[in-house]
């Protein structure tokens, strides 16, 4: 057989694992990096974090992906966004709060010595616990289920197993009626940055 065009493109692109998605769990991971971003148009400022599995069968899983990925534009898949709260009274504001307040307590919890001092910076390079969920959603009138960071724990809970699976979460009208794919987190990660070495 005579070998066609654009086998050995296709050959690495089987081999890359950077589609594979985290199972639904709870993960000890370690901050690479921090990027405070200011909303936009009227939306809540958050602060940005990128991480990496740190313990356990999936340890290093987010750089992996990163190193096998060939594309031009890959990015760091391990991130999540925490809202700042506006501080304005609102009932939605109260629940940013209260969600804020479980990431500084995760962090105070997971990292001996560690007192939360607004300065979100000093959360690089230290471990907490996060529990990632399924997500059923619609892109393109496709079903798309993926996996994400739900919310944080404590170290201690991820390792012990003290945290609850969170239910399952629909977007954008999913109904389990039609057929569904099962995605990466690609089609709805954070805004691409540049910072340190990290494509963040």
């Amino acid at each position: 057989m005579k070998k066609f065009n654009g086998y050995d493109a296709a050959r690495e692109k089987a081999n890359f694992s950077g589609s594979a998605k985290l199972p639904v769990g709870g993960y000890v991971v370690k901050i690479q990096d921090v990027r405070y971003e200011e909303g936009q148009n009227g939306n809540s400022d958050r602060i940005v974090l990128a991480y990496d599995i740190a313990e356990g069968e999936y340890q290093g899983f987010f750089k992996t992906q990163f190193d096998e990925n060939t594309q031009e534009d890959k990015k760091w898949k391990g991130k999540t966004a925490i809202y700042v709260p506006k501080d304005d009274g609102s009932e939605k504001d109260e629940w940013t709060q209260n969600t804020f307040a479980k990431w500084t307590a995760a962090f105070e919890n997971s990292n001996e010595g560690y007192h939360w001092d607004w300065q979100e910076k000093k959360w690089k390079n230290l471990l907490i616990g996060v529990v990632y969920g399924e997500v059923g959603t619609v892109i393109e009138g496709k079903n798309i289920k993926y996996t994400e960071c739900r919310f944080p724990c404590s170290v201690t809970d991820v390792r012990e197993k003290k945290y609850k699976i969170p239910k399952f979460k629909t977007k954008n009208g999913y109904t389990e009626d039609a057929p569904s794919v099962t995605g990466s987190e690609d089609f709805m990660q954070l805004p691409e940055g540049k910072e340190q070495d990290i494509p963040f």
